[in-house]
């Protein structure tokens, strides 16, 4: 069945109230883009935030009379008068495929690749780690994740013990894995980010070498190579967590970092932790270091 997308433009504090009013005139759905490209990196913990300007779209079927939706919307006193808008038709597609086709495998370093399921291995003797997008966070497209697989990729020589923290999907732990690490152990605060780590590591056979935990309840042990990729300020509020995990002599590699934040991040892991020159890919960086012996 097509569609038609109702797009107004609305500030920050009305855009709530704009996708309200296109719901009660008959929009199966809404959504909030940046208007002006002003990208939110770590909203706190438990809020929303919107953009200053949003753009604010509602998705109707296509046999909806749209001229009485839009006199309704004129009425309305926080959108601006004259009423500006966009209407677009929108083709009905098999989404699924559609998304599908947007995954490609990807190539980190030398030897690894992150394949998605339904697409052939392009290098069948590489270290190929199959992993479908889900509900957890990490399939090696965004920017931190991609620099600690290729981080992992240069520095795994082999039968390493391994701490993935905030493991998410899984996707850094099973990479090391993959690459010759002995164990790992995943921990994660939500469980559905236990249960992705499970799955993926069942389908890349590793699932008996990778143990997954909550915060409480994971077991105390030191490691050769922590790995974290959050966001700086969960980094440096559990830094005194993490660092203990770093056996002396093991390796640091913190990630989800922008660039302004990272001396900060730098300074709560010192002095236990000595860190090497950032690595940079856009506007986000990756600190490796070691704890010393």
């Amino acid at each position: 069945m097509p569609w038609i997308q109702l797009t107004l433009s609305s500030s920050e504090e009305h855009a709530p109230q704009v996708g309200d009013m296109l719901m009660a005139n008959g929009a199966q759905a809404v959504t909030y883009r940046d208007g002006a490209d002003t990208p939110i990196f770590e909203p706190p913990l438990g809020e929303v935030l919107l953009w200053q300007h949003t753009l604010v779209t509602g998705l109707f079927d296509a046999d909806i009379d749209m001229k009485p939706v839009v006199a309704n919307l004129e009425k309305a006193k926080v959108l601006p008068k004259p009423l500006q808008y966009k209407l677009d038709g929108l083709e009905d597609k098999d989404w699924e495929l559609e998304w599908m086709d947007n995954f490609h495998p990807i190539q980190f370093g030398r030897r690894l690749w992150i394949c998605p399921s339904w697409r052939d291995i392009p290098e069948p003797d590489a270290v190929n780690i199959l992993l479908d997008p889900g509900m957890a966070f990490g399939t090696g497209t965004h920017p931190t994740t991609a620099m600690c697989l290729e981080w992992l990729d240069a520095h795994v020589k082999g039968n390493e013990q391994i701490v993935d923290f905030g493991c998410g999907s899984g996707i850094l732990g099973i990479a090391a894995l993959k690459l010759g690490s002995a164990h790992a152990l995943g921990i994660d605060i939500d469980k559905q980010a236990l249960i992705s780590t499970q799955e993926n590591a069942e389908r890349n056979h590793v699932a008996d070498k990778f143990d997954v935990y909550l915060p409480e309840q994971h077991p105390n042990l030191q490691a050769d190579i922590v790995l974290a990729n959050v966001l700086a300020g969960p980094l440096r509020e559990l830094a005194h967590v993490i660092k203990e995990f770093v056996k002396p002599g093991g390796r640091l590699v913190l990630s989800g970092i922008l660039a302004r934040q990272a001396q900060s991040v730098m300074d709560a892991y010192a002095p236990e932790i000595k860190f090497e020159t950032p690595t940079q890919q856009d506007e986000w960086i990756m600190l490796a270091g070691y704890r010393a012996e």
